[in-house]
């Protein structure tokens, strides 16, 4: 890997440009470990992703603004590695973010926690059937379309997408879990276990691979949101009306 060259005084201001925007590049290494060559863009993105999924664990509403940063940096580096459907869903990312932000943070009357906050709850059994139709059919559509993206637009998508239906399943289950977590309904992280299950395979496979890590440990955090938020719903049960 080259070295990345800094400027120094009084050198053009597009060199100094130019080695900024390397930073961005996913064969810009940050270090070297164990054989794995860690860029900078792959690193800052899974540190944001895995800080952004904590909080939202703890049910802390500063998740969103993290996760907003997370959206950016993943948006580039999916693009990169040809992962079209992936590279898509951060833009509904970054819409959500924004609207989970003020929905946690504006919820009505009865809605509200004692921390003014949007309460923790169950889904109903007809949105639960909703979302199982949703999930096979949009998995399906959607793999199909990103599975043609190179021939319809080859200027911009060079490569076939990679994985074009697992990665499809990954954004479908990915908006459902995110438009069911705006709404803090609990079994919005059952739903995100499945979608890191198959993130941790991929991007172990695709070779970015220290994302994939990250979505292992992902599997733990859902685990631990899904009890934390189950026991905050429980002490509802005892605070004043």
């Amino acid at each position: 890997m080259e070295r990345r060259q800094y400027p120094t005084p009084g050198e053009p201001a597009g060199q100094k440009q130019i080695a900024l925007k390397n930073i961005f590049d996913i064969q810009t290494e940050l270090f070297h470990v164990l054989g794995y060559s860690m860029s900078y863009l792959e690193f800052f993105g899974v540190l944001t992703g895995l800080a952004a999924t904590w909080l939202s664990a703890r049910a802390h509403i500063i998740s969103w603004p993290v996760g907003i940063v997370n959206v950016l940096l993943s948006f580039w580096l999916y693009y990169q590695v040809h992962l079209y459907p992936d590279m898509f869903l951060q833009i509904f990312f970054f819409i959500t973010n924004i609207l989970g932000w003020w929905r946690w943070a504006h919820p009505r009357t009865f809605e509200a926690d004692t921390k003014k906050q949007l309460k923790v709850s169950f889904m109903k059994p007809a949105q639960l059937t909703r979302t199982i139709l949703i999930a096979g059919a949009g998995t399906f559509l959607l793999g199909n379309f990103a599975g043609r993206l190179h021939e319809w637009l080859p200027n911009i998508f060079s490569a076939p997408s990679s994985f074009p239906f697992a990665d499809s399943f990954i954004m479908i289950m990915s908006i459902l879990a995110t438009f069911y977590m705006i709404q803090k309904k609990i079994e919005c992280w059952i739903i995100w276990m499945l979608v890191d299950i198959t993130a941790t395979v991929l991007y172990y496979v695709k070779g970015i691979r220290f994302y994939s890590l990250e979505y292992l440990v992902f599997t733990g955090i859902v685990l631990f949101g899904f009890l934390h938020w189950v026991r905050e719903y429980r002490s509802y049960s005892s605070q004043p009306a």
